[in-house]
């Protein structure tokens, strides 16, 4: 089998309401699609979703590199994804996000041309997946009404997104513990939006209102102040910003500057590295969450996937596909009652792109001479 055609979409897709983080707002999720088609009629899917504060990428920079990767790879042995990747990050080492896009295509091959969904080919069978949902910074009466409409709808846990002023954090994280009562964890993320001193005063103020954890309280460098921070609270620490790839996983462990790692396929340029980063949790008795950017249904069907087979990842948050406006996925995972996911029994991602809503994107092909 070889690789005889590679197509790049390039795919907006509209979200519900404008999203705010600590790092941005975003009101389109500018994401790409990547089909790798094969000699033997075999084709994978793949999808990134750039979120250029994190990444230093941005979809025009992912198309442009979708292309020079898509010659790259055109005659190769699709199956052969241990050379196909390394090729990929020798050639552009940091495009993390666009490789992803790649790594998970030819994940998809594999599956198809082994007749297993990507869960069985990682070892793993299906098990219960329930996401969290996410609410975005806003007044804190407006987040506690939005956290009362979660609780209603199911939801087992409730991610909040600070970073802002101390007191209007803290303030956040109390009007929605008064909304949604006991019982709910509440999970925030910071996004680096805090120094050392302001991540201490947030953290110790909110530890009563019942916080499962707090993703990324200070930048992403900055190793010595995330464990300064971590020894400063009783909330568990995740590393987001600061975990790529498996070099930095092992740099948060010897340096004890978290309880949990954040996993990104579009940081760590697809499922392959994933499982490594997951590794390395499982040796240093570490959790791991399943996190995404913007992506659709997809690329958070391929998190799914490896989710589902790695039991060191306790945490799903794989909720972005609920703030868009439109879903172009045929197949794929689903949500159900109160964030839990259902995933696909077919083989590979068990999930493709709507033909319909292609004929809508611009595109372009690169392909055998």
């Amino acid at each position: 089998m070889h690789i005889t055609r590679v197509a790049v979409y390039k795919a907006d897709i509209p979200l519900v309401a404008p999203f705010r983080i600590a790092l941005g707002v975003t009101e389109v999720a500018e994401n790409f699609f990547v089909k790798i088609e094969t000699d033997e009629g075999v084709c994978g899917w793949g999808e990134g979703s750039p979120f250029p504060a994190i990444v230093g990428e941005t979809q025009a920079t992912c198309l442009a590199a979708a292309r020079d990767m898509a010659r790259l790879l055109i005659g190769k042995d699709p199956l052969d994804i241990e050379a196909r990747l390394g090729e990929l990050s020798s050639f552009l080492p940091h495009n993390t996000t666009a490789r992803s896009a790649f790594d998970m295509a030819l994940y998809d091959i594999l599956g198809k041309a082994a007749e297993l969904p990507l869960f069985r080919l990682f070892g793993g069978s299906p098990r219960d997946l329930y996401t969290d949902d996410t609410i975005g910074i806003d007044s804190p009466k407006n987040m506690a009404e939005k956290a009362r409409e979660l609780k209603e709808k199911g939801f087992s846990a409730i991610k909040v997104k600070l970073g802002t002023a101390p007191a209007e954090d803290i303030a956040r994280v109390r009007a929605i513990r008064e909304a949604i009562g006991p019982g709910i964890p509440i999970r925030v993320d910071a996004n680096q939006g805090w120094d050392l001193p302001s991540a201490v005063t947030v953290l110790t103020a909110i530890e009563e209102f019942g916080v499962q954890y707090c993703e990324q309280p200070v930048a992403a460098g900055d190793l010595a102040s995330m464990r300064t921070v971590r020894k400063s609270t009783r909330i568990p620490i995740m590393a987001d910003e600061s975990l790529f790839d498996v070099y930095d996983a092992l740099a948060l462990v010897q340096n004890e500057a978290c309880d949990y790692f954040n996993i990104k396929l579009s940081k760590a340029g697809g499922l392959h590295m994933a499982t490594k980063i997951a590794a390395v949790a499982e040796a240093a008795r570490l959790g791991c969450m399943v996190g995404c950017m913007s992506e659709t249904r997809l690329a958070l069907t391929a998190a799914a996937h490896l989710a589902a087979a790695r039991p060191v990842i306790r945490f799903f948050d794989l909720d972005s596909a609920l703030t868009h406006t439109v879903d172009p996925i045929l197949g794929g995972m689903e949500y159900r009652e109160g964030g839990r996911i259902e995933l696909p029994a077919g083989p590979g991602l068990g999930a493709e792109v709507d033909p319909a809503f292609l004929e809508k994107l611009e595109s372009f092909t690169v392909s055998s001479p």
